[in-house]
């Protein structure tokens, strides 16, 4: 789960950039409006965590903006502005939900999860397919009940997988979700990463579209 963290407090932003990441989601991070317009444009992000007081502009403005253009990101408000009048300021311009400061990581996290899920149409915070469970809240994995113990990286390519079950990600669309700006990415990292889920999963378990990319394979399918 790709985050953006808007944030002009580089203390913050840093704890919040390694406490989310912790969390198992994968972050960009920018101080400001217009950064954070810039990485709008060219990066899908499943969520935004955004600060309403921030150098070159308002946070509420910003938000206003990307909703009048038909962004439907989930966003999280995480502000010290924190009056009733403010969150329904921040509500009414299109957040998904408000958090204020100082706040607790586990609830953000939390919160941030369930605007995703409540953005993509899921009711159920548990993601499964076959025998097999993700709990993102709890960053853990279960094959016909016992434990899989897997990487941040491979509970990423799973989650993305387990969110669409009946489409084909891209190698290209599932190194965006697993890693962040700053993070080195070695040319072959996804097919590692796909490797050692059919070896923790079964060989079935995902497919290879040719050319295309990767899907998950139904029930006896070979």
């Amino acid at each position: 789960m790709r985050l953006l963290v808007v944030e002009d407090d580089a203390l913050l932003l840093d704890g919040l950039t390694v406490g989310l990441g912790l969390a198992g989601f994968t972050v960009d991070a920018v101080t400001g409006c217009e950064d954070a317009r810039a990485a709008v444009a060219a990066q899908d992000y499943d969520g935004i965590v955004l600060d309403l007081m921030l150098p070159d502009g308002s946070g509420l403005d910003l938000l206003t903006s990307l909703r009048a253009r038909g962004e439907a990101i989930p966003v999280v408000l995480l502000t010290a502005r924190d009056q009733v009048p403010d969150r329904i300021a921040g509500l009414d311009a299109g957040a998904d939900d408000y958090v204020g400061k100082p706040f607790d990581l586990d609830e953000l996290a939390a919160r941030v999860r369930a605007a995703v899920r409540r953005g993509k149409g899921r009711s159920s915070a548990t993601l499964r397919w076959r025998d097999v469970e993700l709990d993102p809240a709890a960053f853990s994995a279960q094959r016909a009940g016992q434990p899989v113990k897997l990487t941040r990286r491979e509970f990423a390519v799973l989650a993305a997988l387990m969110e669409r079950p009946q489409g084909v990600l891209s190698k290209a669309s599932l190194e965006d979700r697993i890693y962040g700006w700053q993070e080195e990415l070695e040319s072959n990292a996804v097919e590692v990463h796909i490797h050692k889920l059919r070896a923790k999963l079964g060989a079935d378990f995902i497919k290879t579209v040719r050319g295309v990319g990767y899907r998950l394979a139904g029930e006896g399918e070979a």
